[in-house]
């Protein structure tokens, strides 16, 4: 099982246009070189995220802005725009359990509710964290770093 890393990727990017170093455009290639990435991987996360509405991108060299304000904007939010059906599938269930056993034919059964619970708690979390968090963590973390 491993979690999705776009989200990562996207939180990256949301950072960066919150709050573009010296006033930079945020252009797909300066993003790629940050987020450590491929302009192409970045074009499609930035399409998903101006698909979620979380941002406005400009064709050419205008660059990317925030559409909604940091405070308005979660970790889920995020996630949602990047790679919604990842935390569906956040705990699996073996597909391949013998069914002439007891245990086998009813693990699913008896595990799906409560990793509906843990999925639920996950967004819950998520949903509590927002992006301007995430820039006031990083301000603490870089001082230099200064809101765009």
């Amino acid at each position: 099982m491993r979690v999705s890393v776009k989200c990562s990727s996207a939180v990256h990017i949301l950072l960066m246009i919150a709050m573009p170093p010296g006033g930079q455009k945020i252009t797909s290639d300066f993003l790629a070189s940050s987020v450590g990435s491929n302009p192409v991987e970045i074009r499609k996360l930035l399409s998903s995220l101006k698909k979620a509405e979380l941002i406005d991108v400009m064709r050419g060299p205008g660059g990317a802005v925030l559409k909604r304000e940091p405070r308005d904007i979660t970790l889920l939010d995020i996630y949602n725009a990047v790679d919604p059906a990842s935390l569906d599938e956040l705990i699996g269930v073996h597909r391949h359990a013998e069914k002439r056993c007891p245990f086998g034919r009813n693990i699913e059964e008896l595990l799906s509710e409560p990793y509906a619970e843990i999925s639920e708690a996950v967004r819950r979390g998520m949903s509590d964290i927002t992006l301007e968090r995430l820039c006031t963590r990083l301000r603490e973390m870089e001082p230099r770093i200064q809101p765009g």
